[in-house]
């Protein structure tokens, strides 16, 4: 019988020495204590420090604790890190891209995008019915959580009313890798059936560089000069990328 474990653990300073060997467990087995003692000592150091206190692959392994019960995760965090980079990159990964990892299953991928959506969730609520002016950072987070690590463009518009709270933030479009269609009629016209004074619009770069392009800045032109006929001012135009974003207002193209 092939008793080859689903991971080959290997040595790599990312990894404290308490770690277990990996080691799947048979039906009805019970959990080895060096397992059941690192996930309880890794639960004790959250609940203490929280989550500043812990790696990503420490905060993964805590999520993956709740879909694989019976089994060191270990070397699947290390596996899912090293194919996405970051907890971000793996929280916003597509489950059809997670089933690509050995021992990603559906109750992992269900977890993970579970997390994710909390996580969206959390960050939209720190933002909405609020005045951007005064959140502006929180906002800038909550458009990095949805949109930094989409592997394709996606376009949001953020419409404000009179005293700049953000009112609605709805997604008009998705794209390729490298192009997202706008229809500045669409935008504008939704401006006006939500009684919107002015607008900030998002999109992301997939590359993770958010340098616009010139069709960025011609489409912004024409969303901004329609909008000024119908009486709605555009605030910003933000292109998220992985590590940073670019703000058309700061960088003088509004």
């Amino acid at each position: 019988m092939d008793r080859t474990p689903a991971f080959r653990e290997a040595a790599l300073p990312l990894f404290g020495r308490d770690e277990a060997a990996p080691a799947p467990l048979a039906d009805g087995a019970r959990l080895p204590s060096y397992i059941a003692d690192h996930r309880a000592r890794l639960r004790a150091r959250f609940m203490d420090g929280g989550a500043a206190a812990m790696p990503d692959y420490e905060l993964l392994e805590l999520i993956l604790f709740r879909a694989i019960l019976r089994q060191d995760v270990k070397p699947l965090a290390r596996a899912l890190l090293d194919a996405f980079g970051d907890i971000n990159g793996v929280l916003s990964a597509t489950p059809e891209r997670l089933a690509g990892i050995k021992g990603c299953g559906p109750a992992v991928a269900l977890e993970l995008k579970v997390v994710e959506a909390a996580a969206q969730r959390l960050a939209r609520a720190r933002v909405m019915n609020r005045p951007v002016l005064s959140s502006w950072a929180q906002l800038l987070d909550y458009c990095h959580t949805v949109m930094a690590h989409r592997a394709t463009e996606q376009f949001r518009v953020l419409y404000l009313d009179r005293k700049n709270v953000l009112i609605a933030d709805e997604e008009q479009a998705q794209g390729t890798v490298d192009h997202v269609p706008v229809y500045p009629r669409e935008v504008l016209r939704r401006a006006l059936d939500l009684n919107a004074s002015a607008l900030i619009l998002v999109h992301n770069h997939p590359s993770g560089d958010p340098t616009p392009s010139q069709a960025d800045i011609a489409m912004t032109a024409q969303i901004r000069d329609a909008g000024a006929v119908l009486g709605v001012t555009l605030h910003d135009h933000l292109i998220i990328g992985r590590a940073r974003e670019v703000s058309f207002r700061a960088e003088g193209l509004l």
